[in-house]
């Protein structure tokens, strides 16, 4: 009574003291207690003083909640309505939880809006049936929005819903499915139960066949109770569970089990802060209404059959006011409900009391989840946050052929793989790429390696097959249908044929959308391998730093030289021409072969024994030409060095903006593996449509060792791959050489299914392993430095010569030695010859010398003989003096017979009988003459006559002494 007196008067001082021309708004109430009726009072009247310059005046008008609907029905026509209120603030009956759905059916059928305070019912929701309702608190369908931010900040995207078969359960679940499906979570699966029942066992056993681990729950406290008893029976809210359940299921229960999660509800039962955001919501709206527009007076009461024509236009000017309040920001969807309100997130502990652990909501101008994951408490008493799925540590790995990463080879008899250098592990693999009959093989390689690594670091056990169509994995279409489906590794992950893809799969984001990938263990981009090159190198490659023509004229410019330097020394009166003439001397003559030979000689820096120019002529000519030797020499040394660097093997094209690439012609031809991640990047990439598309046109490549094989047969130019491939191909065989630079840069990853709870601890080994330095020995071991050591050099070392580069060198040799053996028979065959024509002119000149000796020695008989008959003569003519005039008979007749004269006079002498004549006495004039010379002998023209170390020729038929006057 005190209060409404106190209120009378406050209402006829506020009358007195406002302008009459001021607009009222009566602001209608059904609250739970008094209590709430003078809070809200309190609200409408500091309302009053926040709009006196407005001249808006607002009235309060309240009654208290009826837990019977009909009555509470009745109330709000006759004691509000009446009261012209424009719109009413709902609250729920004293001691009760039940909705104000009899004020929302009334007020809206009259077209006046409801601004529930504490109705949390997901059918108000339902525009077509409380067409006028909003609220200042969300439905508990809202819990589902705290839900997905939990699930995607601990990482779990496999879930079971186990909810209600009610409007309210439906309501969440539907809720839950649409955001969950932004963060690709699933349901596996969602369990419906019946409210009510006494045991749930046999609707939760289902659950413990499922994958999923995290269990998401809506139901009210009494059949919380009931599920959370059997839950525990089954042995499902121990150890690697996860219980995320509604605010209903986590309160007001005695029996909610130590580690389950829940949401709360920040200022969700304090009816005083939402009765002052409502007023506040309320004044807010007429105040931006009413000065721009005139608002008509609502019905007077439920009598009248006619809504209010103005009452959907405030409501929606209510749904549209965005304000901060107490409860914190005080915003509406489209449906009336609140929107960014503010939840705790709740743990129970150890000690089976709940605690907050974490906010979720609308603060300081930011929205979302902050949580202490540190202090949370799991089911079991464990602070290790569950995987969130049923854990196999048996799992299937599925990987495919590609070297160096992975190296297949035949299981042997024994059954035993043996790791073969540089391998440390080798693992049976099987194939079922035959038919149904699976062969065995053995695996090992680089991912092999890494493979035996992470599974000690992680602690799992894994088998391994390969690919069944032997493919990295990309879309294709259905025979039946137009949809995509993955093929390869891809699609065995996709169907849960294996867990892991162990093998050098790229990251790209065609399968990053279906799949999760690990830290990459490999940093890579793609490459060009080409083969290189060679140039043939002829015989004569080492003519190659000179042109033609300048070798013509360095082999003319050296024969000009050489006669120039024979004539200037033949001419020269100080050469050593004229200088062999005389006494003096025992130089020889420099001839034209000995100018050759210096000429020769002084261009190839050999040594110069002998027939070097005497005049200083011919020796500035000679320094002249040692000069010119000298640049032409060191010309061609510096040439030849640089041509060996530029006929270097090179490749064919210079990397991807390559003209051949880029405009390709029908000659030369590239290609990639069709389906790998290779070919999505050209599919993907506008600025080389062109290339893709001339290579959908060329033969496909199913593996990348087909391609490589042709590139070593010529059959294809180019061949785009990753480059550890690539680079280890070029390695292994030095015909073969990557063009260009890397493009295209991403990384080799480990392949699981979207949200596997292997993901976090298989990319955490990887990272330990980069860290440690592990990657790096495999890098080394597999990649960098085993092979390369096949190939004896490096592209960047500097280029040797070689037997092709000088075989032409070698052929000259051995072409100068073929044409020395030839030449000495010819020089042997030649001196034969000569010899037999010097024997035969030696005999002759024996012949001849004996001639010449008997000549003389009969020249010198005949002489003495003369001398002899002269002396006879002057004895005779002294016989014949006075003194002996007789001379006696015997002696003249003996004179006359020893004596005769033939027929020129000439006296020839007759030996007397008595005796026999000597050798002068008995030949005749003929036989003075030589013996006849052979039938085919070919007198010479000279004959040789030595003397020292001079050799003169001189003719015969030129000496007086051969003449035949001189024969006796």
């Amino acid at each position: 009574m005190k209060l409404f007196i106190i209120w009378s008067v406050f209402v006829l001082v506020y009358c007195l003291g406002t302008n009459a021309t001021d607009q009222v708004i009566t602001i209608g109430a059904s609250l739970s207690s008094e209590k709430m009726e003078y809070e809200f009072k309190q609200a409408v009247n500091n309302l009053n003083k926040n709009a006196i310059r407005n001249h808006i005046r607002f009235n309060a008008a309240t009654i208290l909640m009826d837990s019977n609907p009909i009555r509470s029905a009745l109330d709000i026509c006759d004691k509000l309505l009446a009261q012209h209120v424009f719109t009413v603030v709902a609250s729920h009956p004293n001691s009760t939880d039940h909705s104000p759905i009899s004020v929302s059916y009334t007020c809206g059928y009259y077209k006046i809006p409801v601004v529930g305070i504490s109705a949390r019912d997901s059918a108000f929701s339902d525009t077509n049936v409380h067409t006028m309702f909003l609220r200042t608190v969300p439905p508990y369908s809202h819990q589902a929005d705290v839900w997905v931010q939990l699930l995607v900040k601990l990482n779990w995207h496999r879930v079971i819903f186990l909810y209600s078969a009610d409007e309210e359960g439906r309501a969440i679940l539907s809720r839950f499915q649409t955001l969950a499906e932004e963060f690709n979570i699933k349901n596996e699966p969602s369990i419906k139960y019946a409210p009510g029942e006494k045991n749930y066992s046999t609707v939760l056993e289902p659950i413990l066949k499922c994958t999923s681990r995290v269990i998401l729950f809506s139901a009210s406290s009494e059949d919380a109770s009931t599920i959370y008893r059997d839950a525990e029976t089954l042995g499902m809210t121990g150890e690697e569970w996860a219980w995320i359940v509604s605010e209903q299921a986590f309160f007001d229960v005695y029996n909610i089990p130590i580690g389950f999660l829940g949401v709360h509800l920040v200022n969700g039962t304090n009816e005083v802060n939402h009765i002052k955001d409502a007023v506040e919501v309320i004044g807010d709206t007429f105040t931006k209404l009413i000065g721009n527009e005139n608002i008509s007076n609502p019905p007077t009461g439920c009598n009248e059959s006619s809504q209010w024509d103005d009452g959907q236009k405030v409501y929606n000017a209510l749904v549209k006011t965005k304000m901060e309040g107490e409860t914190g920001q005080v915003s509406f969807s489209e449906k009336g409900d609140r929107l960014n309100a503010m939840y705790e997130i709740m743990n129970i502990n150890g000690n089976r009391r709940p605690m907050s652990v974490g906010l979720f909501g609308h603060k300081e101008e930011a929205l979302g989840l902050r949580m202490m994951e540190n202090n949370l408490t799991w089911p079991g008493n464990v602070h290790v946050k569950p995987k969130g799925e049923k854990i196999s540590r048996n799992l299937t790995i599925v990987t495919l052929k590609e070297k160096p990463f992975v190296e297949v080879t035949p299981l042997p008899k024994d059954g035993h793989c043996r790791p073969v250098a540089p391998a440390k592990h080798a693992f049976p693999c099987k194939n079922g790429t035959h038919g149904t009959k699976l062969l065995n093989y053995c695996c090992m390689g680089y991912c092999m390696d890494m493979l035996a690594k992470i599974s000690e670091d992680v602690l799992f056990n894994f088998t391994i097959h390969l690919s069944k169509d032997g493919l990295f994995g990309s879309f294709e279409r259905h025979n039946v249908s137009d949809k995509k489906f993955w093929n390869g590794m891809m699609g065995e992950l996709m169907r849960q044929e294996a867990d892991l893809i162990v093998a050098p799969l790229t990251i790209n984001p065609e399968r990053a959308n279906d799949i999760d990938f690990t830290k990459p263990f490999k940093y890579q981009g793609l490459n060009i391998l080409v083969r290189k090159t060679q140039k043939d190198s002829s015989l004569a490659s080492f003519l190659q730093p000179f042109q033609d023509t300048l070798w013509i004229l360095v082999g003319l410019s050296v024969h000009v030289v050489a006669l120039v330097l024979y004539l200037l020394d033949r001419f020269s009166p100080f050469g050593r021409f004229k200088l062999a003439k005389s006494d003096d001397t025992e130089e020889d003559a420099l001839n034209l072969s000995s100018a050759m030979w210096f000429s020769w000689g002084v261009l190839l820096n050999s040594g110069i024994g002998e027939g070097t120019p005497r005049s200083f002529s011919a020796r500035v000519l000679g320094m002249v030409w040692a000069g010119f030797a000298m640049i032409i020499v060191a010309s061609y040394t510096a040439n030849l060095a640089a041509f060996l660097v530029l006929d270097r093997p090179e490749a064919l094209i210079s990397g991807i903006d390559d003209p051949r690439l880029r405009n390709p012609n029908e000659k030369f031809k590239y290609a990639t593996v069709k389906g790998s991640a290779v070919e999505m990047y050209f599919k993907r990439q506008v600025e080389l449509s062109t290339m893709y598309r001339n290579m959908e046109n060329q033969k496909k490549y199913l593996t990348a060792e087909a391609a490589i094989e042709d590139i070593r047969k010529g059959e294809l130019q180019a061949f785009i791959w990753d480059s550890p491939r690539l680079e280890y191909e070029a390695a292994s065989d030095c015909d073969l050489t990557t063009a260009g630079d890397l493009f295209g840069r991403s990384g080799l990853g480990i392949g699981l299914p979207k949200n596997s709870p292997w993901t976090h601890d298989v990319s955490m080994a990887v990272l330990r392993m980069h860290e440690s330095g592990f990657m790096e020995q495999l890098d080394n071991r597999w990649i960098l430095v085993d092979s390369k050591s096949n190939c004896p050099e490096s592209n960047s070392a500097p280029a040797t010569l070689g037997l092709t580069n000088m075989a032409g060198v070698f052929m000259m040799v051995a072409g100068g030695i073929v044409a020395g053996v030839l030449l000495i028979f010819i020089e042997i065959a030649y001196k034969r010859h000569r010899g037999l024509k010097e024997k035969e002119l030696e005999l002759a000149r024996n012949a001849a010398d004996r001639w010449r000796g008997n000549i003389e020695k009969r020249r010198t008989l005949r002489q003495t003989l003369q001398k002899q008959k002269e002396d006879q003569m002057r004895a005779n003519s002294i016989h014949k003096q006075p003194t002996s005039k007789s001379v006696p008979l015997v002696t003249a007749t003996a004179n006359t017979n020893a004596t005769k004269f033939n027929s020129n006079n000439a006296k020839t002498v007759v030996p007397p009988p008595y005796r026999r004549p000597s050798l002068l006495e008995a030949t005749r004039e003929s036989d003075c003459l030589p013996p006849p010379p052979p039938m085919d002998f070919r007198p010479p023209g000279y004959v040789p006559a030595r003397s020292g170390r001079t050799v003169t020729w001189h003719n015969p038929s030129h000496n007086p002494s051969h003449s035949p006057d001189n024969l006796v």
